[in-house]
């Protein structure tokens, strides 16, 4: 076994394996950029050297740099975790040169799945079945798209070199092809450095199931069963699963198979995930096709590790150094059911668009055998353009998928961000969702179920600014004592504030803002409490702060004759007093409006357009004069190696371009001069 091994990534997958290498007493050794000076997986590392700048390119894909902090601090191999450099064939061509063992494949394996196409030949020669499509070498843009209209629409694209949902495209239509290929195109340069398509036709109800494979040196290979990851955004994972729902025996030996069989196609070697797309008959014929082979370990590994009781991280360890899997196919077996799911910094309401900023409140949910949280991230981090904006990966385990639905559902519920916007609400939702909870699972689930897990806005309940009032008086009155108790006459009836008055009784007004209604929360003092009125409705509250230590802001509040526990956070973000709400499991955010510190809310100023987040203009869609209807694309944004086309929000004409294309742009410059009509 290694004595010390270097990690070749960052955040949450660098903790999970700096984890079980301190468990089985291996050294670790962290790499970093300037912007992760402070990270945790820094923090947690044995040692730690810098590589260089924030930017990827610049950093944690520069194999040379990589290495040379794995020969100066002696270590005997690299883990590259997921992402950047752990499916690059020649940082591990590399790593073999300099007597370094890679903790993966061999090289060639990774030639080989690396391209979606080469896979695609190499598969269907190994008799796994694959999905119909277009995976040649020539890629002009006349043919793909004559290939495009002889499968039929609709049709996916995807960067042959890709993953991660990074450099796909669904198109519908033909008409909608030449611009889908050029977006994706530029995508895949982003990400992956080839502009080099494939192009197959799109099951409209398919599931996405994948086998976890692992082989060792001496030429045996397992799978530890599936993982269904069909519920999907933009092409990426959202919520996995694990078994696969529905199922059965002989399907799961039949698909297991299939994916051993693919992995001694390649002489694989270590941990592996063979993805297959099911069509939606899978449920009465069981077809499924091979549609990707990743050459790593993945980022939902833990529901497989829930399931069978493995450290698959342990595996890829015992591998590398030589030593024989673990257990023979006939000793693994399946027990329970998990769930895990992706908390990102996102607006799901905004098509689910990254969200960038300093944690200034995070509480997980308590860990335990059955809830686990794995994370790279801590309260007072920042979500930088730089990286992936995944917060965490909340993974939870029961004895069948129902009870862990509804352990998933209460972990959510616990789950507390205040200072980007998260998918945490959206979550909720999505557990509780009648297709999912029913396991009428398939690719498309979030896009059928838009009215569930996109309700119309409505107006926070009126409990919602009765509890927040609560906090408020209560913080005011903890303040106050702390005034006097420092002040030289601490019993002086001018330091408390218990609204006494003579022969009247104290009242006074708590104003909330959400959006452009404004809710006033009447205050009267009574001896026993607080009289809250808001519009009609009236109610005597009590409340006291609790010392759990777990949750910041947290209360017990008595309105009337109901006990509501939730918690309260207080924050000021541009100038805005805002309170996050935390009840019943969902984050409710109101503006707290102080009438002698005013900010007049605004959008847009003189009539531009702000980006939304950092990132970088990659092409103008209008040029200067043009009028356009609302809607029509202006420009092309890219941030987190995602592609975001800015619209015009309204019919009116272009003024002016802020920027060119291929500069950087910081969150909330203007882009562009636009000039609406009346």
């Amino acid at each position: 076994m290694f004595t010390k091994i270097l990690i070749a990534n960052r955040g949450e997958i660098a903790c999970r394996v700096i984890k079980t290498a301190r468990r089985m007493g291996v050294r670790t050794v962290a790499v970093y950029s300037e912007a992760d000076a402070n990270a945790r997986h820094v923090r947690m590392a044995d040692e730690a050297v810098c590589i260089g700048p924030a930017a990827a390119r610049e950093s944690y894909l520069v194999g040379e740099r990589i290495l040379d902090a794995a020969r100066r601090t002696g270590a005997q191999a690299v883990h590259p975790g997921y992402g950047f450099l752990s499916e690059n064939d020649r940082f591990a061509d590399a790593c073999a040169a300099a007597g370094i063992v890679f903790i993966g494949p061999p090289a060639d394996a990774i030639r080989s799945m690396g391209s979606k196409s080469a896979a695609k030949a190499i598969m269907s020669a190994a008799g796994v079945p694959v999905t119909p499509g277009y995976h040649g070498d020539d890629q002009d843009p006349a043919v793909l798209q004559q290939q495009a209209d002889a499968i039929g629409y609709p049709v996916l694209i995807k960067a042959a070199a890709g993953g991660g949902g990074k450099g796909m495209r669904l198109v519908e239509c033909s008409q909608d092809f030449s611009a889908a290929l050029a977006s994706c195109q530029r995508e895949a340069i982003s990400s992956f450095a080839s502009d080099k398509v494939l192009i197959e036709k799109y099951l409209s109800r398919s599931r996405h199931i994948e086998f976890q494979v692992f082989a060792d040196t001496q030429g045996n290979c397992v799978y530890l069963f599936e993982r269904d990851c069909s519920v999907q955004r933009r092409h990426q994972k959202v919520l996995e699963e694990a078994p696969a729902p529905g199922m059965t025996a002989a399907r799961r030996a039949a698909m297991g198979q299939a994916a051993v069989d693919a992995a001694r196609a390649v002489g694989y070697v270590g941990a592996g995930t063979v993805e297959f797309i099911a069509s939606d008959t899978f449920a009465h014929d069981g077809a499924f096709y091979f549609m990707e082979m990743n050459t790593r370990l993945q980022v939902e590994h833990p529901v497989t590790e829930m399931i069978t009781g493995q450290d698959l991280v342990e595996w890829q360890l015992r591998v590398a150094s030589g030593e024989p899997l673990p257990l023979r196919q006939d000793q693994l077996d399946i027990r329970g059911h998990a769930l895990e799911a992706r908390i990102y910094a996102e607006n799901p309401e905004q098509d689910f668009l990254p969200s960038t900023g300093r944690l200034v409140h995070l509480s997980p949910p308590a860990q335990s055998l059955n809830v686990r949280v794995d994370t790279g991230i801590e309260e007072g981090d920042e979500i930088t353009p730089y990286y992936d904006p995944m917060i965490a990966k909340l993974i939870v385990w029961d004895v069948d998928r129902d009870a862990a639905l509804a352990r998933m559902w209460q972990a959510l519920a616990d789950y507390r961000i205040v200072g980007v916007n998260t998918n945490v609400d959206f979550l909720s939702r999505l557990v509780v969702c009648p297709a999912f909870a029913n396991a009428d699972l398939d690719t498309g689930l979030i896009e059928r179920s838009r009215d569930f897990l996109f309700p119309a806005h409505s107006e926070p309940p009126k409990n919602v600014f009765f509890i927040a009032a609560v906090a408020g008086l209560l913080r005011d009155q903890a303040a106050a004592l702390a005034r006097a108790s420092h002040s030289g006459d601490p019993w002086s009836p001018w330091s408390s504030h218990d609204g006494w008055r003579l022969n009247i009784q104290a009242r006074r007004t708590l104003t909330y803002r959400t959006g452009d209604t404004l809710h006033e929360v009447i205050v009267a003092y009574e001896a026993d409490g607080w009289r809250l009125t808001l519009g009609n409705e009236s109610v005597l509250a009590r409340g006291r702060f609790l010392d759990s230590g777990r949750f910041a802001g947290q209360l017990a509040v008595e309105l009337d004759d109901r006990r509501l526990v939730a918690s309260v956070v207080a924050v000021t973000e541009r100038q805005e007093q805002k309170r996050h709400v935390f009840l019943n499991g969902t984050n409710y955010v109101i503006q707290r409006d102080d009438p002698l510190h005013l900010v007049e809310a605004g959008g847009t100023h003189g009539g531009g357009l702000t980006a939304p987040m950092p990132g970088k203009v990659v092409a103008l869609l209008a040029v200067v004069g043009q009028r356009v209807d609302k809607g029509t694309p202006l420009l092309i944004l890219e941030a987190m190696k995602m592609e975001h086309t800015i619209t015009a929000p309204k019919n009116g004409t272009v003024k002016a371009f802020c920027y060119a294309a291929g500069e950087q742009v910081v969150d909330g410059a203007e882009l562009v001069d636009f000039a609406a009509e009346k």
